[in-house]
């Protein structure tokens, strides 16, 4: 944050954004960018502990990498396989926002993919809404859609994102920004900084999974759905909380 405040500072007038632009970019990257990143991450710490196998997988990737470059440079990281096979598959199977509701400009008629029975027991291939009408977005229901994503949609599965996507996600044309996935939206209202969330996700990552391997602890932790999901450790508990155990397991990069 200092260094676009200092790099707004150092433009001319011309470029310089007003202090009420300055306060409305400021507030968007806090508000919108600091639980959403920190919940992918806490969800992607919290699968690895409950994969093993695949943590330790993305731990040679990563070592592999700090091996042939020393400091991973931006391209290096990005083009890691595997480590982009996670993130995307627990952006897909759980966004930090499951649904965003939209408000209709005009009066439209929206097509389905496929028909639905309505409550008068008719068929409708198509749903009228009229200007104003509130939408609600499920992003979750599309990241899971089993007619989509085969019938392991529901399962955890980086490996999904090392061969083509099927067919049937491919041509159903999600309206994404991201990875025929809906977790950033799209459109004029999409998330305006999903790749700097990409990134700051496989920096943290990269810079912990080096030398730090997390593992389950015996506490039950559960996700809890909100405007941002959140762990708790059990049922009843209102505070946001993830246990897990830590251990040093590699050599410490100070760069």
């Amino acid at each position: 944050m200092s260094r676009l405040l200092r790099a707004n500072m150092a433009t001319s007038e011309e470029d310089k954004l007003p202090d009420h632009e300055l306060l409305g970019q400021t507030s968007t990257f806090i508000f919108a960018g600091t639980d959403t990143t920190s919940t992918a991450l806490a969800h992607t710490f919290h699968l690895l502990a409950e994969h093993p196998a695949v943590q330790e997988k993305l731990q040679r990737e990563i070592r592999d990498a700090r091996a042939r470059h020393g400091d991973i440079p931006f391209d290096a990281l990005m083009e890691l396989p595997y480590l982009d096979a996670v993130c995307r598959e627990t952006l897909r199977l759980y966004p930090p926002v499951s649904f965003v509701i939209r408000s209709v400009r005009q009066d439209v008629v929206l097509p389905l993919s496929a028909p639905v029975r309505g409550i008068d027991g008719r068929m409708m291939h198509d749903v009228p809404l009229a200007k104003n009408s509130k939408v609600v977005i499920g992003m979750l229901a599309s990241n899971r859609n089993p007619a989509l994503w085969g019938k392991d949609s529901y399962e955890w599965k980086p490996e999904r994102w090392l061969s083509p996507l099927p067919k049937t996600v491919t041509d159903a044309r999600i309206p994404g920004i991201y990875s025929n996935l809906l977790t950033f939206i799209g459109g004029g209202r999409a998330c305006i900084g999903f790749k700097f969330s990409e990134l700051e996700m496989k920096v943290v990552l990269t810079v912990l999974l080096e030398c730090l391997t997390f593992s389950l602890s015996d506490k039950a932790v559960v996700w809890n759905h909100a405007s941002v999901q959140y762990p708790t450790v059990g049922w009843t508990s209102a505070k946001a909380e993830l246990p897990l155990v830590v251990e040093f397991s590699g050599k410490l990069h100070v760069g």
